[in-house]
């Protein structure tokens, strides 16, 4: 990791240009720095008229929601117009999962029909999904990757702005191979270490799309 090249932009820009079919992934040390950078991503979409669909922890959607509140956001009116959706990352899962493996079938149907809110209203689409950190934090380390790469094939179709993140916590193999199959997954990784409520530094990263 010492070798990439960590960039720095303003994270309103970061956010409110970040190309479609970027696939963003964060590794972050607490939850502080994450709500901060998630925050960012949901505020970017909001300002650029995009719908954005939120999969999530309860408990940090909550504290998104909050957070989102304290800056003047109406989480409610947004929801009510399709522009925001929020649900549960658990609740997602189970509409996709066989044997412990995502079906591309019934993922495709899931996340579709979400996309369609947005879709319907002439509205581009940007995704925060944190399905795969719950996957891995379970030890479905090959399930992890499959969704992650069925994201990609929908990044590219819908063109799409794709968020996700992971706990450092989670990763109990060892951390230099865990990092380059998720970075792999990626087209650009945002520093997690330290909290950064106006600034982001990232890094590119290669991206293996699936074929």
């Amino acid at each position: 990791m010492e070798k990439i090249e960590w960039k720095r932009a303003g994270a309103d820009i970061f956010w409110g240009e970040i190309a479609p079919c970027d696939h963003v992934v964060q590794i972050y040390e607490d939850d502080g720095v994450f709500l901060d950078t998630l925050a960012g991503f949901v505020g970017g979409g909001i300002n650029n008229g995009e719908c954005v669909i939120m999969i999530a922890t309860k408990d940090h959607l909550d504290l998104l929601h909050d957070r989102l509140s304290s800056y003047g956001i109406k989480v409610d009116v947004l929801i009510s117009d399709d522009r925001y959706l929020p649900l549960y990352a658990e609740d997602v899962l189970s509409t996709f999962m066989v044997n412990g493996w995502p079906d591309e079938i019934l993922f495709n149907q899931t996340i579709t029909s979400l996309f369609q809110q947005g879709l319907c209203k002439n509205r581009k689409i940007r995704a925060f999904g944190e399905m795969v950190a719950l996957l891995w934090s379970k030890g479905l380390n090959g399930a992890t990757v499959q969704l992650e790469h069925l994201w990609n094939k929908l990044c590219a179709k819908y063109e799409l702005s794709l968020f996700c993140a992971y706990p450092k916590t989670g990763f109990t193999q060892d951390i230099g191979q865990s990092l380059a199959n998720i970075c792999a997954c990626h087209t650009k990784m945002i520093n997690g270490a330290e909290r950064q409520l106006t600034e982001i530094m990232y890094a590119p990263v290669p991206v293996r799309r699936a074929g």
